[in-house]
């Protein structure tokens, strides 16, 4: 599905996968020491996914399983940001 995707739009699948989270309001740093890499991740903001592309892409298994760490959960993400460290 993505390798479709990013054909429709004449980009690479880590470029969908960059502009999709961009499109959902997450702030992605991406990481590359190659200067090709580096030019690939900046060159996502000269199209857009349709919505029906960002729901198909949404359904993808993100891998995590019982209680795994759910970056993209709220409440998780409110546990960690609320938690107090302790000496």
């Amino acid at each position: 599905m993505l390798k479709s995707i990013a054909e429709n739009h004449g980009k690479t699948i880590g470029q969908v996968i960059l502009r999709w989270n961009v499109q959902r309001g997450v702030v992605v740093i991406p990481k590359s020491v190659h200067k090709e890499r580096i030019k690939e991740n900046f060159n996502i903001w000269d199209f857009a996914l349709t919505d029906g592309e960002m729901a198909k892409i949404s359904t993808l298994d993100r891998g995590y399983q019982g209680t795994a760490v759910k970056h993209f959960d709220p409440e998780f993400v409110r546990m960690c940001t609320n938690r107090k460290i302790h000496d």
